[in-house]
């Protein structure tokens, strides 16, 4: 991009709204709380450090080896599953493993044609430009992301009415990686302009068993691989919620036993924090014991369900649904949900026909 050009485009906040205040600033990572500051510390930095998903961290070191050899960044990525699982990491090590500059953003932020126009203008060469939950991107944002990840152009148009006028600026080649939860709602002609699409999966307990003891390594937290099994076991396949629960075990060594996390001392930690040999925690319990106990087994609708709960019906949909259905403890019909066998067994009680009530 030309100086003048340049100097226009950071002009364009004197004739368009769009493109006024915070919207023109370099976005940071939002300023996180102290705990959220310890967790970007226990994140991996380089692929070798990075445990799990063998077969995706493979294809991205290919990918990464050979845009290096090429001298060329490297193809758009998007990283789609759940919450937790690395996406974010994924794209700091892409960084890293490139060494070039990262910029952090979230689709939610991107609400103006000028937010994301004043960070693509304010790109070098060959950073990469990371947008968590891009699937949350307005859709008039979403268009000028087209011919920038193409072509590296930018398409402004300056003014309204008879007066406007469009200008194309070029762009220098960047990465633009993107993150989503939810892979069906990213819209198609998005999708399919990222040359390499990788999906993240639960983690095994093995996996997340070598998580906890790197992360109370890097914690100092004295720990033994019994303790480090006992929290892998509970933490839901991710390693975000991993990590929570080996800090709240490390406070209740740290107060209540002798500072050491042991096999007794990981569970008794984790039952004082409400979290069974499941993984479940107290508003999961409610779920089942909505549909065990107070419908007997019978089908529930998920307004229902959310209003016995006192949560909200797509935090239930969205947070909690997706591991008790692959836990087998919940099922869902086209009469709503009802629980499942292992439900019964987990809570104690002798499972109800339905059908007779």
């Amino acid at each position: 991009m030309t100086p003048a050009a340049r100097k226009e485009v950071l002009s364009l906040a004197d004739v368009e709204p769009d493109l006024r205040g915070d919207a023109m600033r370099p976005v940071d990572p939002v300023a996180a709380p102290a705990e959220e500051i310890d967790e970007v510390g226990l994140r991996p930095r380089t692929l070798d450090e990075f445990v799990g998903q063998a077969q995706l961290t493979e294809h991205l070191q290919i990918v990464i080896e050979a845009a290096l050899k090429r001298d060329q960044p490297v193809d758009h990525l998007l990283f789609a599953g759940p919450p937790g699982l690395g996406k974010t990491s994924l794209s700091a090590i892409v960084a890293a493993e490139m060494g070039v500059g990262l910029r952090v953003t979230s689709g939610p932020v991107l609400v103006r044609s000028g937010d994301l126009a004043a960070l693509l203008t304010d790109l070098q060469e060959g950073d990469v430009l990371f947008i968590d939950e891009i699937h949350r991107m307005h859709r008039s944002v979403e268009e000028i992301l087209y011919p920038a990840m193409e072509d590296f152009k930018l398409d402004i148009l300056i003014g309204k009415g008879p007066t406007a006028r469009s200008i194309r600026l070029d762009l220098p080649r960047f990465t633009l990686v993107g993150a989503t939860t939810r892979t069906g709602l990213v819209a198609g002609p998005l999708r399919d302009r990222f040359g390499f699409v990788g999906r993240l999966d639960l983690y095994d307990p093995d996996e997340l068993e070598a998580i906890v003891l790197r992360s109370a390594g890097i914690l100092g937290v004295p720990i033994d691989a019994d303790g480090a099994r006992r929290i892998a076991e509970r933490s839901r396949g991710t390693p975000r919620i991993a990590n929570r629960l080996l800090r709240r075990v490390r406070d209740f060594v740290e107060v209540r036993a002798d500072g050491v996390i042991t096999s007794e001392a990981a569970v008794t930690g984790l039952e004082v924090f409400g979290v069974d040999a499941l993984g479940l925690d107290k508003v999961d319990r409610a779920i089942l014991d909505v549909l065990c106990r107070r419908f007997s087994g019978r089908p529930v609708g998920l307004t229902t369900l959310a209003q016995c709960i006192g949560e909200e019906a797509d935090t239930i949909e969205d947070a909690y649904e997706p591991y008790l259905l692959q836990q087998g403890l919940l099922q869902r019909t086209t009469r709503g949900r009802m629980a499942g066998p292992r439900a019964w067994e987990h809570l104690g009680l002798m499972p109800v026909d339905a059908t007779l009530l």
